[in-house]
């Protein structure tokens, strides 16, 4: 089964919360319900988004990340040696667009994976709701390790202790791929056979701003893409056969803002020099540059999934314009190893998106008719 992975049809991940779960999330906060009523809401919601999800055509399931205040660092926080913390500066400022409450992660120990990660108990809750039978597949969604590197090599705002814990950067990197490799036996052993890493590295170090920012503080943004590729080779190293791991690339997703610009050129050798079985790539404006880049993309049995649908607009794309996007990215890649998908999440931070949910599941038909269509 793992082999149909990435769908034809696929999604990202995240989906705008039900306003009965985010009034459950502000009572938790605030001491009006404790975690098990908090965490019964939260079934209730996932349990309806799985039945949403599969009304609208999908046959790939998550959970929304309905359980997650962040896409990112609530995974993180929960690893051995990584703490959250509150920057003194803002965190995210630098989106374009609202600024993202001022919560970030640190390494704080060496690093290892949590045998009691949270994570694993919510799998295992949406594989039960979601892989009844009818060829769903449930897809867990973490993020990559090279979020921790970059937090730590290229972070500005002081807090890094890195040199104190780690008097060697290779055991940082060689901790970071155990860690990972760790966590994906655990996801396996949890009875995942899809699991993503999200990554908004990628896009920070081929941002034209940032390149300049990484030099300016005698750094080498090529060698640190080697860096990071190394490490999630090292990361899935130990993936089972009947396992799919893929990655999806991502500019910055906040309440319709976003972080960085740029195609991928800068970093397309080394992004396709991983190992993952599909990549997940943001081509839904400008911003995200030609798909000249696919070119660095080697036939290894591998997808390229394009996200021409905008998660971040309510605005229906035109099906006839996202066919023909899909033919012209055929210059490059065989139409069988392209799937279609949303640009990213609806709702990467759990404030969401400024999308109806009416407008949300319209873009979810809108994919897999568009799949149907040209993939049969």
């Amino acid at each position: 089964m793992a082999n149909r992975f990435p769908a034809r049809a696929d999604i990202v991940g995240s989906y705008l919360r039900p306003d009965y779960l985010h009034r459950a999330r502000r009572d938790f906060a605030s001491g009006a319900i404790d975690r098990d009523a908090l965490t019964a809401i939260e079934d209730r919601a996932i349990t309806e988004l799985v039945e949403h999800q599969k009304a609208a055509g999908l046959k790939v399931i998550t959970d929304g990340e309905f359980r997650r205040a962040f896409w990112h660092i609530d995974f993180l926080e929960n690893l051995n040696g990584v703490e959250g913390y509150v920057p003194e500066a803002g965190y995210n400022q630098q989106f374009k667009g609202k600024a993202a409450p001022s919560y970030n992660i640190r390494v704080s120990g060496r690093i290892s994976f949590n045998a009691e990660h949270p994570f694993l108990a919510h799998f295992a809750f949406l594989k039960k709701a979601a892989e009844t039978g009818d060829e769903s597949v449930a897809k867990a969604t973490i993020p990559s390790p090279t979020m921790i590197l970059r937090q730590e090599l290229l972070a500005n705002d002081g807090s890094s202790r890195l040199s104190e814990i780690y008097p060697s950067l290779e055991e940082f990197y060689a901790d970071l791929a155990t860690t990972y490799r760790d966590a994906v036996k655990a996801f396996y052993a949890a009875g995942c056979r899809y699991l993503q890493f999200d990554d908004t590295n990628w896009a920070f170090l081929a941002d034209a701003t940032k390149q300049q920012e990484i030099k300016d503080r005698g750094l080498d943004p090529q060698e640190i893409a080697s860096i990071c590729a190394r490490i999630i080779n090292e990361s899935l190293a130990d993936k089972p056969d009947d396992m799919r791991i893929t990655t999806h690339i991502c500019r910055g997703n906040h309440a319709s803002s976003w972080l960085f610009s740029g195609g991928y050129e800068p970093v397309a050798e080394q992004l396709f020099s991983t190992a993952y079985d599909g990549f997940f790539l943001e081509y839904d404006n400008d911003r995200s540059g030609d798909f000249a880049p696919l070119r660095h993309w080697s036939n290894n049995g591998s997808k390229v999934v394009l996200g021409l649908i905008t998660s971040k607009f309510a605005e229906l794309e035109d099906a006839e314009v996202i066919k023909a996007r899909i033919q012209e990215a055929t210059q490059y890649i065989p139409l069988e190893n392209l799937c279609l998908s949303p640009q990213c999440g609806f709702a990467s931070t759990e404030e969401g998106n400024k999308v109806s949910e009416q407008a949300q599941w319209d873009k979810i038909r809108l994919i897999c008719d568009i799949a149907e269509q040209v993939w049969g």
